[in-house]
């Protein structure tokens, strides 16, 4: 029987935090804004500085997307209402279709909200920017390789669900099986605001598909993440602190390889921090792109006051192995992927490896709110 009485209180829920997520998003101020910027560019001279005109449009596609994604959540809770006002004035056929239409709109609008509200969150310096993720093989020789390529995959399908874009910057795989290493460039509003949550040690338990005897296997892989920063921010590196080393790139599979020294490695003497390029076309470029990420981890260094070694960056997870994990999927002997920070948990570990990170993020997200918020 359709209980009429939960499903408004749970309409009157919905109602009050999607009115307080747009006191929070301060919808007339992105309306005018918005209003500005349209303005500015019917103006002749806005298209002479393309650099600063293409900020003005960054910035106006993502007013964008917060208007269009309010109104979509707004329609959500409006159907809502709609769907119990028919409820009451159906007959016992009709009722039970009308619910199944009603609990799934009232999921898709907590959904959104939840997302939403995820954003909000994003208060840091860099919070905005790109993200630079990086991840590496730990313990667990062929296995780690594979779960590197595995996450590869993953943080790929979770970009592609915000619309983000991806570009590789650096790609090694083994020729036996997997990626000994790799670096994406995501593009998008609040990239690093989200990808912040990943850095760390993540475990993998599964049968090997290595091992002929089937037995079950654990191996880590480590997850580093860094905020793109703006060419226009300065910071001063002496090139005597720099040795830079060239080398032949390898393609996929390790099958092909360069004719030149393309690819670029760069190590900063002073704190040990080590950035390397290879998917560029040209030596020249690959060098510019591996300065852009030495530079952004020097800003991660000096932003976290640990200056002096390249552990201070990488926290806890220096050794990827047993005891440093921040998140474990496991395969075998049931499947459940769980967030050692803040004990959230999805049994669904296929569609977590299709990219479905966004709770993870949000419970940490919240969490480290909680910790400020308690300091004061």
């Amino acid at each position: 029987m359709l209980n009429i009485q939960d499903y408004k209180a749970e309409f009157d829920s919905i109602g009050f935090r999607v009115r307080e997520l747009g006191v929070s998003l301060d919808l007339d101020g992105l309306r005018a804004k918005q209003v500005d910027i349209n303005t500015l560019m019917e103006e002749q001279e806005f298209w002479e500085d393309s650099e600063k005109a293409n900020k003005y449009l960054q910035e106006n596609k993502a007013i964008s997307v917060k208007l269009e994604s309010y109104n979509e959540l707004y329609t959500l809770y409006e159907e809502v209402g709609i769907l119990i006002d028919l409820s009451e004035e159906s007959d016992e056929t009709e009722s039970k279709s009308l619910e199944e239409s009603l609990v799934n709109r009232i999921k898709l609008a907590k959904g959104k909200l939840e997302s939403m509200t995820l954003e909000l969150l994003f208060n840091g310096e860099y919070d905005k920017n790109n993200a630079i993720l990086s991840i590496n093989p730990g313990t667990g020789g062929l296995d780690a390789q594979d779960w590197s390529q595995m996450m590869l995959r993953m943080y790929t399908r979770w970009a592609e669900s915000k619309k983000y874009s991806v570009k590789l910057l650096d790609l090694i795989y083994d020729t036996e099986a997997g990626i000994k290493t790799a670096t994406l460039l995501i593009k998008g509003e609040n990239a690093y605001g989200y990808l912040k949550s990943e850095k760390g040690v993540h475990r993998l338990v599964r049968i090997s598909p290595f091992d002929s005897s089937g037995k079950r296997h654990t191996s880590f892989a480590s997850v580093d993440v860094m905020p793109e920063i703006d060419e226009n921010i300065n910071i001063e590196v002496n090139q005597a602190d720099l040795k830079v080393d060239t080398y032949r790139a390898s393609g996929a599979g390790g099958q092909h390889v360069n004719t030149t020294d393309s690819a670029v490695r760069i190590t900063h003497i002073p704190t040990g921090v080590v950035v390397q390029c290879q998917n560029e076309r040209s030596q020249h470029m690959n060098r510019d792109v591996a300065m852009k990420l030495l530079i952004a981890k020097l800003i991660q260094l000096k932003e976290e006051e640990q200056k002096e070694r390249i552990e201070d960056i990488q926290g806890k997870y220096n050794q990827i192995t047993w005891g440093s994990q921040i998140r474990s999927y496991v395969f075998q002997p049931y499947k459940l992927v769980k967030d050692h920070r803040t004990n959230f948990e999805n049994a669904n570990v296929d569609s977590v490896m299709n990219g479905d990170l966004d709770k993870f993020m949000f419970e940490y997200l919240k969490n480290k709110q909680k910790r400020k918020e308690n300091e004061y």
